[in-house]
């Protein structure tokens, strides 16, 4: 699997960033698809983009606790305000998708093992 620059992948898979604009330029090195807080802390890796449509500021305190590159937002999902300034602090953009979590992660396959 290969290592993408985020700012490509907003590109290519025609993300919608809602925070962290000015980070775009981490290394993305894989991605993790889960709703469920308790599986990303145990078996996301640090670098990887974390797909979900959980939108609370816990998910801030994990995607920090693992250093993941970038959250993907599925559905058109929109984060409570305070997610979107935690994001800022926590250096961790929040991205946004309209697709289904099993389309963008399929997509997201395809560019990182292309």
């Amino acid at each position: 699997m290969k290592t993408l620059i985020l700012e490509d992948v907003v590109k290519q898979l025609e993300l919608k960033p809602l925070s962290g604009q000015a980070l775009l330029q981490k290394e993305v090195t894989g991605a993790y698809c889960s709703d469920l807080l308790s599986d990303v802390m145990g078996h996301s890796d640090e670098g990887q983009v974390w797909i979900t449509l959980q939108t609370h500021k816990n998910i801030m305190a994990v995607a920090a606790l693992k250093d993941l590159a970038a959250i993907i937002l599925v559905k058109g999902l929109v984060p409570e305000a305070e997610v979107l300034s935690l994001s800022e602090k926590e250096g961790i953009p929040v991205l946004s998708t309209t697709l289904s979590a099993f389309e963008i992660a399929g997509r997201l396959y395809q560019l990182l093992e292309a």
